[in-house]
């Protein structure tokens, strides 16, 4: 495990990265897929080290000794989950308990995942920026009529977050809370990867 500079734990949003599946569909680990001279994790986690009023925890589990050997900062803190077999819900937890521990003064945090290729600074300081101006507790993205990942939670809705059982994810709260929730437009949110059509499309859109 790698520890965040000092300075950082100061920062009041926190983005955790979730990249603990065995891309089981794949059949490779889709966060080591090369994107744009780089990886789909490295550049979600690139994206995120843009933003400078937040601190970054990747949340490991399948293939975690060789996901995390990709990296050599202490930038980021890569949190290994145990119970990632046990669904998304587990490394949400992980993600929650790890940043609760370091930063328990942290006001906010994003939620990500590593296979939305075009994920941008952008993306997370809108959902930021939107949530505060709109007083709103929740911030999700907004793509093919859903609103998912990434998605910013107040840290109102922690212990909510801290109560998450078996795959489910954020979208439970989105849904029992709509009334707090502002929707932000994110532009190709819906295109993710998970499976070599996803990968092989993906590439052919890039050249």
């Amino acid at each position: 495990m790698k520890f965040i500079m000092e300075n950082k734990f100061r920062n009041k949003t926190g983005i955790i990265i979730l990249a603990a599946g065995s891309s089981s569909r794949l059949g490779s680990p889709k966060q080591l897929l090369k994107y744009k001279e780089s990886t789909l994790l490295k550049n979600t986690i690139s994206q995120a080290s843009k933003v400078s009023s937040a601190f970054i925890i990747v949340v490991t589990g399948s293939e975690a000794e060789i996901i995390e050997k990709e990296f050599n900062t202490e930038e980021i803190l890569f949190s290994f989950n145990p119970d990632w077999q046990n669904g998304m819900s587990s490394s949400i937890i992980k993600g929650i308990e790890e940043l609760l521990h370091f930063n328990p003064d942290c006001e906010q945090c994003i939620l990500a995942v590593c296979d939305q290729p075009f994920v941008t600074s952008f993306v997370f300081e809108n959902l930021i920026r939107e949530s505060n101006k709109n007083q709103k507790g929740m911030a999700a993205s907004a793509y093919s009529e859903t609103l998912g990942t990434p998605v910013l939670f107040h840290k109102k809705y922690f212990q909510e977050l801290l109560k998450l059982k078996g795959q489910e994810g954020a979208k439970k709260l989105i849904k029992k809370h709509l009334d707090d929730v502002i929707s932000v437009p994110f532009e190709k949110g819906n295109i993710d990867i998970d499976t070599e059509d996803d990968y092989s499309q993906l590439i052919s859109f890039d050249k």
